[in-house]
């Protein structure tokens, strides 16, 4: 248990109980399937999944969930890395910390987003801790989970939004004893650490982020064509594919109740985002492996999640103040299959000094998890350079 001013961050150790497990199993093998989609294609390709999550592709993933699957190895893993939780405003928060062995490492809090979760980010923390190369840049690195969570507490109240996300999360460094520190996100986590960087100078270093959001209002002229096609698939992102957002923004507890009672409901809920969002030509387990999908979608299960984690749009749906701007340096990544890509001079707009822009010719919005080896040294550099910026590192 660490203890500061008083306040503790103690470790902790969750335990699912076998009979939650084999309440699941239960649940799996008792589960009610429709009937296939109309849309039924011999052939691979995205067309398959038109309608949502094939039934094919789904009762292949359900029985290795009830046959093959082992939860237990990712308690272990979790475990390794080290897990602790403490109270914050009166909410529980749990957090992994894993402290690098290096005298120059700089502190690093990582936030993921929906449907997401830590585990998007179990399998960086150790090389971005302990990198091979003593001229690459260590970190102490911290994930917390989100209110609402994995094994965070569920606010019982509304107000907790990104804005007092973001202030929790200064608090949560704070008592680890980083009073300077750096922030990633993406998604949810983008919007937390874009407010990190905007609001709170004094503490945040710098930024590194998957999702720079523009204010509104910009305008596509002197836009290149590559550009103009990244609005263009901005927008039809937000008409024909964010159903899922408004609902959870405008009704999180009605889609909850099947979440939290349906693990089939909740796989496909989560299944059918890794599908769309993730560079691939047919199906997320080319690019992300059954058993980490399967860790991210357990860990909504057993923590009963997916009510209190969809409210994170009742909270906060489209409310990143308009005026908010961030002038700590930042380092920007966008995926070419990220659900939203903004151009640079959009962001330029919002991010006062960005002294990293990078366009990788792959991935989408899970990069932690399609391929941890290339998010590891793109975080890696970008964050080096915004140590580099405010003299705390030489290039």
């Amino acid at each position: 248990m660490q203890s500061l001013s008083g306040l503790e961050v103690c470790s902790f150790e969750p335990l699912t109980p076998d009979d939650d497990l084999d309440d699941l199993r239960a649940r799996l093998a008792a589960a009610r399937l429709p009937e296939s989609e109309t849309v039924i294609s011999t052939e691979l390709g995205r067309r398959r999944w038109d309608q949502g999550v094939p039934l094919a592709d789904l009762q292949e993933i359900v029985d290795y969930w009830r046959t093959g699957y082992d939860w237990r190895k990712f308690e272990e893993r979790i475990d390794a890395i080290g897990q602790f939780r403490t109270s914050i405003y009166g909410l529980g928060v749990h957090l992994l910390h894993c402290r690098s062995a290096r005298t120059d490492a700089t502190p690093l809090i990582m936030t993921h987003g929906w449907p997401g979760s830590m585990a998007e980010f179990v399998d960086v923390v150790d090389a971005l801790a302990h990198p091979d190369d003593p001229g690459t840049p260590a970190f102490h690195v911290v994930v917390p989970s989100l209110p609402g969570f994995g094994f965070s507490d569920k606010p019982s109240t509304t107000g907790w939004g990104t804005e007092k996300i973001a202030t929790a999360w200064v608090e949560l460094m704070r008592r680890l004893g980083y009073d300077r520190f750096l922030a990633h996100g993406g998604d949810w986590g983008g919007v937390i650490t874009t407010i990190l960087g905007g609001r709170f100078p004094a503490h945040v270093i710098g930024i590194h982020t998957t999702l720079a959001q523009a204010p509104p209002g910009m305008t596509t002229e002197g836009l290149t064509a590559d550009e103009r096609r990244w609005t263009e698939e901005n927008s039809d992102f937000q008409h024909h594919h964010s159903a899922y957002a408004k609902q959870q923004a405008t009704r999180p507890q009605t889609i909850g109740y099947s979440l939290v009672d349906s693990p089939v409901g909740l796989l496909v809920w989560i299944l059918d985002k890794f599908a769309e969002w993730t560079d691939i030509d047919d199906s997320p387990f080319e690019a992300i492996s059954r058993d980490r999908l399967l860790d991210n979608v357990t860990l909504y299960w057993l923590t009963r999640s997916g009510a209190s984690s969809a409210r994170i749009y009742y909270e906060s749906h489209n409310s990143l103040d308009p005026d908010l701007r961030v002038d700590v340096p930042a380092a920007i990544t966008t995926y070419p299959r990220d659900i939203e890509k903004n151009p640079r001079a959009w962001a330029e707009e919002r991010f006062r000094q960005i002294v990293r822009w990078k366009e990788p010719e792959s991935g989408g919005h899970f990069p932690s998890l399609e391929n941890p080896d290339h998010f590891v040294r793109d975080l890696q550099e970008g964050l080096a350079a915004v140590l580099a910026a405010t003299g705390m590192r030489r290039t």
